[in-house]
């Protein structure tokens, strides 16, 4: 099958990929990405997407878009990958609401109690209306997050 990205390393990217592989400097994706991106340059060993595959123990659809990524998107894009334009998830509570949060886990427990429980602060986050609902576990992650 006819290749549609043909991949020509310029002198000073395969010398950075060629770095990276040596020293496996960076993330396991990033050294599997550079090792790609140096068997598919056409100048280079021009290995066929399938050999590259069983080399890296990959799959050849991983080959093909790391080809495709680096002809359309350019060689940083290429070795490091998108970077995702928002979060997966919107943040539940806004830098206020957080603030009040950590303020109210700070002071002393409502009386009857002998310290917070993750459990407490939420249900009080919710009776003083600085939140409409929260679980337990944004409280959790949320200072978690900043202790």
């Amino acid at each position: 099958m006819r290749k549609k990205y043909i991949i020509r390393l310029s002198i000073e990217e395969r010398q950075i990929l060629e770095e990276m592989v040596k020293k496996f400097k960076g993330t396991s994706q990033k050294i599997r990405r550079a090792q790609i991106l140096l068997k598919t340059d056409v100048d280079g060993p021009n290995w066929t997407d399938r050999k590259i595959a069983e080399a890296f123990y990959c799959r050849t659809k991983t080959v093909e878009n790391v080809r495709e990524c680096l002809v359309t998107e350019g060689f940083e894009t290429a070795l490091n990958g998108k970077q995702r334009a928002e979060p997966p998830r919107k943040k539940l509570l806004d830098g206020e609401q957080e603030a009040k949060l950590i303020a109210m886990r700070l002071g002393s427990p409502p009386d009857g109690f002998g310290s917070w429980s993750l459990r407490l602060v939420a249900e009080q986050l919710m009776v003083l209306e600085i939140v409409d609902s929260i679980s337990y576990e944004t409280v959790r992650r949320t200072l978690k997050k900043t202790e």
